[in-house]
């Protein structure tokens, strides 16, 4: 696994997003990373929810599930393109994607008192689109399946 996380390497100036803005220390602090020997294939990210992410006494929130998913998606579709063009996450262009769609399956509960785990894996790279699949999963079930459209961060944003 890479040892710096994809949103680390974001300029500061677009580092505050809720779920996963290194500049924003009441958020989520998501860290995606590449899959170990899937580098440009698949990513990966780790997130233990809190008891205020409470859906029911002893499950999580499922808007906490589709917001960590929303954001594993943008931050591994920002490094597959960059990987692909043969750049550094964080160097000059500035590349981020923000979500066109966000599609979730929830499959079965998920325990609030686990570690949670963020597979992505690419099933369609250009350079402004890209599709990620994301399972999120704890103790070796799969509690949830989502697709993230993620389109090229549009410049009125910066």
């Amino acid at each position: 696994m890479s040892k710096i996380a994809f949103q680390d390497c974001y300029i500061q100036s677009l580092s505050h997003c809720y779920g996963c803005g290194k500049n924003n220390p009441e958020g989520h602090q998501l860290k995606s990373y590449w899959l170990d020997n899937y580098e440009g294939s698949k990513t990966i990210a780790h997130f233990t929810p809190k008891p205020y992410h409470t859906a029911i006494p002893g499950f999580v929130y499922g808007g906490l599930l589709a917001s960590l998913i929303d954001c594993h998606g943008t931050g591994s579709a920002a490094a597959v393109v960059h990987y692909k063009n043969n750049l550094t996450i964080g160097s000059d262009p500035t590349i981020r994607f923000v979500t066109a769609a966000l599609n979730i399956n929830y499959l079965a509960p998920t325990p609030i008192d686990k570690q949670l785990e963020l597979v992505g894996e690419f099933s369609q790279v250009k350079d402004n689109k890209v599709i990620v699949d994301i399972t999120l999963s704890t103790n070796n079930v799969i509690c949830v399946k989502g697709e993230v459209v993620a389109v090229k961060m549009p410049a009125t944003f910066k």
